[in-house]
């Protein structure tokens, strides 16, 4: 039997105080968290919805770095930037805080401090780069070089943004410091440690025991991180952007960033309230975390071994973390401007927030990755928020104003299809609260979709609009239910989109309806004045689309730019003419290609070279089928020393080309020549 829970507290990851808000975040995370906090005071429970701004971590100092400003000053303008934007878009946190307050140090400090005089850190000592010129240790971040994957000269020592390889310093080819430019050098310096290794038989207890019902993306990342092993993790680090580490001996040292920012959670509650302690220290609140997937470890690992090791919170109920969204088939990158961001959004389409809420909702990636496309987002305004929703929101209440001066007629006797009609109404009850209370608000935006679905066929099944002429008495009755049904829909899409239920409300000139009203058909008294009736939603045409899709043209021929800028290497060595004149490259035509068996990137070439026919061994089966190839002039190396290729004897090299997409292209004559012709 599940726990019954006298409060809830939510909590929402907190967005990155280095940028705006994206569609990405949106659909992962906060609009989810808005839906369950909105239907939790819709049924009256005692709720706390907190968040705020993540202000602390290296890709702050970078930014300042770069813009010649301070830490402070990014995140003062970011924090403002994405308050507003939730603010728009109808986020109701009850607080939205930030890790850069008093209050926040204060915690973190405190926390920090408890675990230390406890003795639940080690210390440990290790060798980390450092930038000699600056007089800095260097974060991952700070650490520049060539990938030794792809061969990116701008990769980060701790990723390749163009590869997307995870990396360490060591990795990468000739590391430098992106502070100064210099080359690092490695010094010894000392850190605490959260040993997670400790916890490991709890949470195996507590997550893969306790905590079956997760989402089975979040139940599978636990259980893979915690079969492979837990480790040590760090919780300071060199920096001077952050919370000082609150020991002797610490000088500039900080709380790292993932240990910082989960307790934002507890120093944004202490900020909104002074009962604060209720809603952590009580086992008989529920809290859930909604976070994206990359933040999965942290919060099912990393943050309740935390919390376990101070000993005075609760644990997470549930971390109903969401997968990726995708931007019209290309991921999300903030770092490449391919992204829909939320202020722009708002400018943009001004009025139309519920309707990026309803697709977002609709689109969620619950269970994979899905993708965002603006013909999409079209498509659901057009065929389903104006079609359904607003079609029969619109036709009861006009029809109302047109044959009772917009007073709700009184409801007759009901016949077998009006009370198949309601009780179809009052079945969506049960389904949709199962649906948010599992976390399925994909299913749960159906059910409340499907309240206007029934009364859009009420209303065209019983055709008052004919039945006016013959039996005005039950057009009554019928305009009774359909504006009962409108009341529901209300009530129902309220989580969802909240502009849109306060427009219906204020068109039936009604107060807010509590949750348990939901399936009720005596909502609005006989005789009740309504107000005038207005479109819920307009459709949105081709050409606002349009400019959208070209925005994001514009972004992606900017990036290829800058990316093929980028991608051109730098002169190699001066060579002698003497030693070009060694190399013999001739005309050739490829005669047959096959698969060398066993192998992903290999293919057997036969090539007539004017000279003779040989066979060449070519890495390029990921870029070329056997079939397209054969019958092409290339450009071939005939005097490479030979050698042996998964049994096979290469004899000469085909000449190619890598563009800024990591494409290989053949490089061929610019007209059919004879085979053997010299290139020279």
């Amino acid at each position: 039997m599940a726990k019954e829970f006298k409060r809830y507290l939510v909590t929402s990851a907190l967005p990155y105080a280095n940028g705006p808000v994206h569609i990405g975040h949106l659909a992962g995370v906060y609009i989810p968290s808005d839906i369950y906090t909105r239907y939790l005071r819709l049924k009256g429970c005692d709720v706390v919805s907190v968040c705020g701004s993540d202000e602390h971590g290296v890709p702050i100092t970078i930014k300042a770095r770069k813009e010649g400003v301070t830490p402070q000053q990014i995140v003062d303008r970011y924090h403002a930037l994405i308050k507003k934007s939730f603010e728009g878009l109808g986020m109701s946190f009850d607080i939205y805080s930030r890790t850069s307050s008093e209050t926040h140090a204060e915690t973190a400090s405190a926390f920090f401090r408890k675990l230390y005089d406890e003795g639940k850190f080690i210390e440990k000592t290790s060798m980390q780069y450092y930038d000699e010129e600056a007089q800095t240790f260097l974060a991952d971040r700070y650490i520049v070089g060539t990938c030794p994957k792809c061969g990116n000269d701008r990769a980060y020592g701790d990723q390749c943004e163009k590869c997307g390889s995870t990396l360490s310093p060591d990795e990468l080819i000739d590391p430098h410091s992106a502070v100064s430019g210099s080359v690092p050098v490695k010094r010894e310096t000392k850190h605490w440690y959260l040993p997670l290794d400790r916890y490991e038989e709890f949470l195996r207890e507590w997550i893969l025991e306790g905590h079956k019902e997760w989402k089975t993306n979040v139940y599978g990342q636990c259980k893979s991180w915690l079969d492979g092993g837990l480790q040590p993790r760090a919780v300071s680090r060199d920096l001077d952007w952050g919370i000082p580490v609150p020991v002797e001996g610490a000088e500039g040292k900080v709380l790292y960033v993932w240990f910082d920012a989960p307790i934002g959670y507890i120093s944004a509650t202490k900020d909104l309230t002074s009962e604060w302690e209720k809603y952590w220290k009580s086992e008989d609140t529920k809290m859930v975390h909604f976070i994206g997937k990359d933040n999965i470890v942290f919060h099912c690992i990393v943050f309740p071994s935390m919390l376990k090791a101070h000993g005075d919170y609760i644990l997470p109920e549930n971390v109903p973390a969401n997968e990726f969204l995708n931007l019209e088939g290309d991921k999300i990158s903030t770092s490449r401007n391919w992204a829909v961001w939320l202020h722009e959004y708002l400018e943009e389409f001004p009025g139309k927030e519920d309707v990026l809420r309803y697709v977002l909702c609709a689109n969620a990636p619950e269970t994979k990755d899905n993708d965002f496309t603006w013909k999409d987002f079209q498509a659901r305004n057009n065929n389903e928020l104006v079609a359904v929703l607003g079609n029969f929101v619109n036709r009861a209440l006009v029809l109302t104003q047109k044959y009772y001066g917009g007073k709700v007629p009184a409801c007759g006797e009901l016949n077998d299809y009006d009370r198949q009609t309601v009780s179809e109404v009052a079945a969506v009850k049960a389904s949709l609260e199962a649906n948010i209370e599992n976390y399925r608000f994909r299913e749960a935006l159906k059910d409340a979709m499907n309240i206007s679905r029934i009364g859009n066929k009420y209303l065209a099944d019983t055709e008052p609009w004919k039945v006016i002429k013959t039996d005005p008495k039950r057009v009554e009755t019928i305009l009774n239910i359909a504006l009962q049904i409108t009341a529901n829909t209300a009530i129902a899409i309220e989580p969802f989109m909240p502009f849109s239920a306060a427009k219906i409300l204020g068109m039936l000139a009604a107060e807010k309806f509590s949750w348990e009203r939901l399936g009720a058909m005596d909502l609005i008294p006989a005789g009740h004045a309504i107000g005038e009736p207005a479109l819920l939603f307009e459709k949105i045409e081709d050409d606002v689309i349009q400019r959208q899709l070209d925005k994001l043209a514009a972004t992606k021929a900017a990036n290829e730019a800058a990316e093929m800028n980028q991608s051109v290497e730098p002169q190699k060595d001066t060579i002698q003419f003497d030693d070009f004149q060694k190399m013999d490259i001739r005309v050739s035509t490829i005669l047959e290609a096959e698969k060398v068996a066993k192998t992903k990137k290999l293919l057997k070439l036969t090539v007539d070279t004017g000279i003779d026919k040989r066979v060449i061994v070519s890495g390029i089966a990921e870029h070329f089928t056997p079939e397209e190839l054969v019958g092409k002039q290339v450009l071939v190396l005939v005097n490479l020393a030979p050698r042996e290729l998964k049994g096979i004897l290469s004899n000469g090299m085909i000449l190619m080309a890598e563009d800024a997409s990591g494409k290989l292209r053949l490089l061929q004559p610019g007209e059919t020549t004879n085979n053997g012709a010299v290139v020279g």
